[in-house]
C-alpha cells in the first residue's frame, strides 16, 4: 500500500529546519489565544496579529496559514487550536494536529515539523506522550488525500539532543502502526461489492501473518456444524456466504481477553428493509469488525504481554427468496430460541453466535463492539460511544481508556426491568423490542448469550464508528472507532483475580 505519510525525528530548532510548513498549537492565555510554541522575539508581532479573532477552543476550529514569504527556513507556519485547557487535553492536541496535516496534504506541500517537548512555553508543555507516543500515528492515519501525490508528505518531529533517541523510537512506533492501521482503514471505507466476507477474511489472513497473528475462518459449511443457525440466516439472502473470523494474539499464557466486532458488510435490512436514502452508507455496518481487527494487530504491534482472541461474524444482509423472514423463529447456537421480530436487527444475531463461541475459550472478560443501534445516536450523537455492561469495574476501564485516546464513551443503564420488552409469545426471546429504550434493549438482547461469570461489556459505536462530512481534522468515511480505545484498555486494565 503506498504510502501517504512517512514520520521521520529531525533534530534541531523547529524555526530552523528547512520546509513546507511547522505546526504551531495554539491555546489560550486569559482570554486571548496564544501560540503555546514559544516564538522568536521577531515572530511574535506577527503571530500575534494572525491570532486576532481565532477560535481555540474548546473545540478548535479551522487552522489558518501563515507565509512567511522566504524570511524563515520554513515557509508557512499552520496556527491550529489545541482547545482552551491547559495543559491540552490529548484529544486536543490530537485534532490540530491532524488538521496540520491534512492542510498540509490538500496544499500538496511535502514536509511538515511538528515540535516534540523542550520547545514549548514552560507554562503551556505539551507532553511526549500526548505528541510522540500514538497521537501522531491517529492524526497521520486519519489524514488520506484524494490528490495524487507523487511522494509522502513528510513528517519531521523537531527534537533535542536529549529527547533524540526516545523520540525516534516513537516515531518508529508511529511508522509501524500507521503502515498497519491505514491497510484497515482502507478495508473499512470498501463498499459492499469489495469488501465481500471473502475478501474480508482474505485481508485478515494477511494483516495477522505480518505481526504474528493467527487466523482461523469459519465457511459456511463449518458454521452449520458449528450450529451458528443465528449468523447463517442473517446471511442467506446474499451470494456471498458469511464466515466467522477468528484471530489470536498470543502475547501471554493463561485465560484471554475476547473481543467480538459486528462485521456486517452491507446492510439492506433484509426484508424488513431500510428506507433508500442513507442507505448507501451501510457499508459502515462492518465497523465494529474492522475496530476489533485494527485493536488486535495494534495489541500485536505494541506486543503488549496478554493472550487476546477477536471475533468477526461477517455477512451481508440482504432481501431475496432464501431470506430469513420477520415471524421466523431462529434456535441459536447458546440454545436460545429468537423470535425475528424484524430483520433489521441483524447485528445482535451475528453477535450471538460469536458470543457463544467466544464463550467456549473461557475467556477472562469479553467486550464485543458493534454499530447495533440508531438509537445511540439519537442518545449521544457522533460525539461519544455507549459503554453498557454487567461489570462495573470493566465499564470504569472501558471509559478510562477512550478518555486517553480520544474515544470517548458514556455509561448507561443495563437493568433487568427493561427485559420484559423483548419478550415473546412464540420463542425464549424477540430479536427487537417496543415501548423506547433501543440502546439499551440491544444490549439486553446479548446479555443472554454471555456466561454469566463472565466481565462483558458493549460498546455501540453507531454515531462514531463514521464521519458523514469532512471537517477540519478528519475527512468523511470510516474512524476506526474503538480500536485505540480497546489498545489501550487491554494495555492499562487491572489484573483480574
Amino acid at each position: 500500500m503506498k504510502r501517504v505519510v512517512v514520520v521521520e525525528c529531525m533534530p534541531g530548532d523547529p524555526w530552523k529546519i528547512p520546509a513546507d510548513a511547522l505546526w504551531l498549537p495554539v491555546g489560550i492565555s486569559g482570554e486571548r489565544p496564544c501560540p503555546a510554541l514559544a516564538l522568536p522575539h521577531e515572530a511574535r508581532g506577527v503571530v500575534e496579529a494572525t491570532l486576532q479573532g481565532f477560535q481555540a477552543g474548546p473545540v478548535p476550529g479551522e487552522p489558518r496559514v501563515l507565509c512567511t514569504w522566504g524570511r524563515w527556513p520554513t515557509q508557512n507556519w499552520i496556527c491550529a487550536g489545541i482547545g482552551d485547557q491547559l495543559p491540552p487535553a490529548p484529544i486536543r492536541v490530537e485534532q490540530s494536529i491532524r488538521a496540520a496535516v491534512r492542510v498540509a496534504l490538500a496544499r500538496q506541500w511535502s514536509s511538515l515539523v511538528i515540535p516534540m517537548p523542550g520547545w514549548y512555553s514552560p507554562e503551556e508543555e505539551i507532553s511526549r506522550s500526548v505528541l510522540a507516543a500514538g497521537l501522531t500515528a491517529a492524526a497521520l492515519l486519519q489524514a488520506p488525500s484524494k490528490l495524487p501525490r507523487r511522494k509522502p508528505l513528510r513528517i519531521l518531529l523537531a527534537t533535542g539532543v536529549a529527547d533524540r533517541a526516545r523520540v525516534r523510537s516513537a516515531a518508529e512506533q508511529a511508522r509501524r502502526e500507521v503502515d498497519i492501521l491505514a491497510e484497515v482503514l482502507a478495508l473499512a471505507n470498501q463498499d459492499g461489492s469489495r469488501a465481500t466476507p471473502q475478501a474480508i477474511a482474505a485481508a485478515a489472513r494477511r494483516l495477522g501473518a505480518q505481526v504474528g497473528v493467527s487466523v482461523r475462518v469459519y465457511s459456511a459449511r463449518e458454521l452449520r456444524r458449528e450450529k451458528c443457525t443465528a449468523l447463517l440466516a442473517v446471511g442467506a439472502g446474499s451470494a456471498q456466504p458469511p464466515v466467522l473470523i477468528r484471530l489470536e494474539y498470543r502475547g501471554a499464557a493463561g485465560r484471554p481477553v475476547a473481543w467480538i466486532g459486528k462485521t456486517i458488510t452491507f446492510d439492506s435490512g433484509g426484508i424488513s428493509i431500510k428506507p433508500s436514502k442513507g442507505m448507501g452508507m451501510m457499508r459502515y455496518d462492518k465497523s465494529g469488525g474492522m475496530a476489533v481487527l485494527a485493536a488486535v494487530l495494534l495489541a500485536a504491534v505494541r506486543r503488549l504481554p496478554t493472550r487476546i482472541i477477536g471475533w468477526l461474524p461477517v455477512a451481508e444482509n440482504l432481501p431475496d427468496a432464501r431470506a430469513y423472514r420477520p415471524g421466523d423463529i431462529l434456535e441459536t447456537r447458546a440454545g436460545i430460541r429468537v423470535e425475528v421480530v424484524t430483520t433489521d436487527a441483524e447485528g445482535r444475531l451475528i453477535l450471538a453466535d460469536a458470543l457463544s463461541m467466544a464463550a467456549e475459550d473461557h475467556p477472562e472478560v469479553m467486550v464485543d463492539i458493534a454499530t447495533l443501534t440508531g438509537a445511540c445516536v439519537v442518545a449521544l450523537g457522533h460525539h461519544a460511544a455507549a459503554v453498557l455492561g454487567t461489570d462495573d469495574a470493566l465499564v470504569h476501564e472501558l471509559q478510562a481508556a477512550g478518555e486517553r485516546v480520544g474515544e470517548r464513551v458514556w455509561p448507561m443503564p443495563l437493568w433487568p426491568d427493561y427485559d420484559a420488552q423483548l419478550a415473546s409469545d412464540f420463542a425464549d426471546v424477540a430479536n427487537a423490542g417496543e415501548g423506547g429504550g433501543g440502546l439499551i434493549l440491544g444490549a439486553s438482547f446479548l446479555r443472554r448469550f454471555v456466561p454469566k461469570e463472565t466481565p462483558w461489556a458493549h460498546l455501540d459505536i453507531a454515531g462514531t464508528a463514521w464521519a458523514e462530512k469532512s471537517s477540519a481534522d478528519r475527512p468523511a468515511g470510516a474512524t476506526l472507532f474503538g480500536a485505540r480505545l480497546l489498545a489501550d484498555w487491554v494495555e492499562h486494565r487491572a489484573p483480574r483475580p
